[in-house]
């Protein structure tokens, strides 16, 4: 096991460089790191002095080189916009974007796994047609309409229809000022339209997932083997058929759930929750170039660790998969 991790470590080192070098080169095309200087009186002066400075008379690969050894040390530079280290204000909006994705996870798998399960055993029921139904719409549904329908409905309507004093919920934050922790009333409030808008998509495309490899897995030949022996049909879905279904979804599951640490653009945006999302949004908009090479970099680190995570897993699951 510790063989097959170390490995797939050396293998991701080659992905990260790629990524990084590429993302270097694009965001100087796209954006001046010299624009500020110019337009100014003396910026005739002045642009040889920073273009030296900052080493952009030097080739791109000298630059990205340069940048990536002082990246890998934990050092991604200063945001042009916050004039904040990169790395702590990314560590600062990948805690905000935590919330969101690990309570976003644990709700969308629990009922995704249900609703997967329950359609492929009872498959062609009046249920299973309800679910397929639902999960298509879900599907079809835009995250940012949903958003706003959510507030609409649960927000602005009993909030201006009811006279009430306080809303049901909240469309802003992760808290009310002088509020804190999550274990809370008005954490729950805050939390509970945004992580509302992640699940509905989740669960719509994970519980399709879930049934059809729930379905492909009870055709096997050794769950019909186990049903010929004559064992409890309980047992057999959970104990033989139910472990290997969810080897297929777990990578899918792995993969979306990193994802959403830079995913959660629209549904941050929609409910002004300062979180990844949000925070490349705005880096993007202000041609922050130092924050987007960090955010970059991240979010590829967490997509590679999900990666091995879900690997791992796998012989968790099933006990006959070797990773070696």
């Amino acid at each position: 096991m510790l063989t097959y991790i170390a490995r797939r470590i050396l293998y991701s080192i080659p992905v990260l460089i790629v990524v990084s070098f590429v993302t270097f080169w694009g965001l100087r095309l796209a954006f001046d790191p010299l624009q500020k200087y110019r337009g100014q009186h003396n910026s005739a002066s002045i642009l040889p002095v920073q273009r030296h400075r900052l080493g952009l008379d030097k080739p791109i690969y000298v630059q990205w080189f340069k940048w990536f050894t002082k990246a890998i040390r934990g050092n991604l530079g200063v945001s042009d916009r916050t004039n904040n280290a990169v790395w702590g204000d990314l560590i600062h909006h990948l805690g905000t974007t935590i919330h969101l994705v690990v309570w976003g996870t644990l709700i969308s798998a629990l009922i995704a796994i249900g609703v997967g399960v329950y359609s492929a055993v009872r498959q062609y029921s009046i249920g299973d047609y309800t679910f397929t139904g639902l999960s298509y719409l879900g599907i079809a549904m835009p995250p940012f309409w949903f958003g706003l329908m959510a507030i609409v409905l649960l927000v602005t309507f009993p909030k201006t229809h009811w006279n009430l004093s306080q809303p049901i919920f909240y469309s802003i934050g992760l808290h009310s000022s002088g509020q804190s922790g999550i274990f809370n009333l008005d954490y729950v409030r805050h939390l509970a339209l945004p992580v509302a808008t992640l699940v509905v998509q989740s669960v719509a495309a994970w519980s399709r997932f879930e049934r059809a490899a729930m379905l492909d897995v009870l055709g096997a030949d050794y769950v019909r083997t186990a049903r010929a022996k004559g064992l409890p049909r309980r047992r057999v879905i959970f104990k033989h058929a139910f472990r290997n279904a969810l080897i297929p979804l777990v990578t899918v599951m792995a993969l979306d759930t990193a994802a959403l640490f830079g995913g959660l653009i629209i549904t941050e945006q929609i409910f002004a929750i300062p979180g990844m999302g949000r925070y490349f949004l705005q880096s993007l908009n202000a041609g922050d170039a130092p924050a987007l090479l960090g955010w970059v970099l991240l979010t590829a680190i967490i997509l590679i660790t999900a990666n091995l995570l879900a690997d791992i897993f796998y012989g968790v699951l099933d006990p006959r998969i070797r990773l070696g």
